[in-house]
């Protein structure tokens, strides 16, 4: 796999609420913490201001852009951010229409957004990696991106039988296609994994960790692979990606790992060769100083991924829907 469906596959991204917002006149909405979650938003209509508390300068959104926030931090949606802010989930636990929410009469601002748990430690040390907003601008060859909103504005207002498998796939596509349109535009800065995976020479070395993770990397390896010299390629990777290259080799592997006992139940005998250690003590170190915890520990406290089904008559997802942004 490319490291992009790599991140996607351990991050496992699960959308349990989908929303839309319809907005008049001056307005001004606070929105609670995320909850570790990835928020995505697209504008179908109108423009607006997003301001995530604590981070940077406010962005300006126009018809057609699509955000997505990563650090899971409260936010505000508004026409004036020097509005005061209304509670947002008085507003979307409203009678509304479908799953659109109606603010201030509606017709000037029409949203729709997700919001996607991840899977457990390892998700939020990926999160962490990744910038905590990434705003992409509406331009030409964004057609899959815009049909795939469309058709989640049209399942929302008007629910078919389904509709809650199709918006869940669609909002999955919506991620993705975000993602790839903020890898290709080169006016994007930042810090970060993504960072690297846009940078032509950095991608090379890093998809190179991704395909063969048990290969013993050396730095001499990895700046080849970039056509750059080792002092160069080391400099260039650690300001890109906030970190240095064998750093990055060994996170990436210990996600792995954790990854495969928390869902696989594999043990450390086939885990630790499999991703270049040669022997489990060894790769047990390695695993507590990255992760913090012993792989045997980890093992044992942390449940499979989505391992305990709902009670029988409830439907989490439904209630989030109701009751949040």
């Amino acid at each position: 796999m490319d490291p992009l469906s790599n991140l996607i596959a351990l991050l496992k991204p699960r959308n349990f609420l989908s929303a839309g917002l319809d907005a008049g006149g001056d307005w001004c909405l606070q929105f609670p913490d995320q909850l570790t979650c990835i928020k995505t938003g697209a504008v179908v209509s109108g423009s607006g201001w997003l301001c995530v508390d604590g981070i940077g300068e406010p962005v300006r959104l126009q018809a057609g852009d699509c955000f997505l926030l990563t650090s899971g931090r409260p936010f505000r949606l508004a026409s004036d951010l020097s509005l005061p802010a209304t509670d947002a989930v008085a507003v979307f636990t409203a009678p509304r229409q479908g799953n659109i929410a109606l603010h201030n009469g509606g017709g000037d601002f029409l949203l729709a957004s997700n919001r996607f748990s991840i899977d457990g430690h390892h998700g939020e040390m990926l999160l962490r990696s990744l910038p905590p907003v990434l705003h992409v601008r509406d331009r030409p060859g964004q057609a899959t991106l815009r049909w795939a909103v469309e058709r989640i504005m049209e399942e929302m207002l008007d629910p078919q039988p389904g509709s809650v498998l199709v918006i869940d796939h669609l909002a999955q596509m919506m991620l993705v296609q975000a993602l790839r349109l903020h890898l290709d535009d080169p006016t994007t800065a930042g810090i970060g994994w993504l960072a690297g995976l846009a940078d032509r020479q950095l991608s090379k070395a890093i998809t190179a960790i991704h395909d063969d993770p048990a290969h013993r990397w050396t730095l001499h390896g990895l700046a080849e692979l970039a056509g750059m010299s080792r002092s160069s390629f080391a400099e260039k990777f650690r300001k890109t990606v906030g970190m240095p290259a064998m750093e990055y080799m060994g996170q990436w592997r210990m996600l792995l790992a954790a990854e495969r006992l928390q869902n696989a139940g594999e043990p450390i005998a086939v885990i630790a060769p499999s991703l270049g250690y040669e022997s489990e003590a060894a790769f047990s170190t390695a695993f507590k100083k990255i992760m913090g915890t012993s792989p045997r520990h980890y093992a044992r406290t942390r449940p499979p991924l989505f391992a305990t089904p709902p009670a029988a008559g409830s439907d989490a997802r439904d209630t989030d829907r109701k009751t949040a942004a």
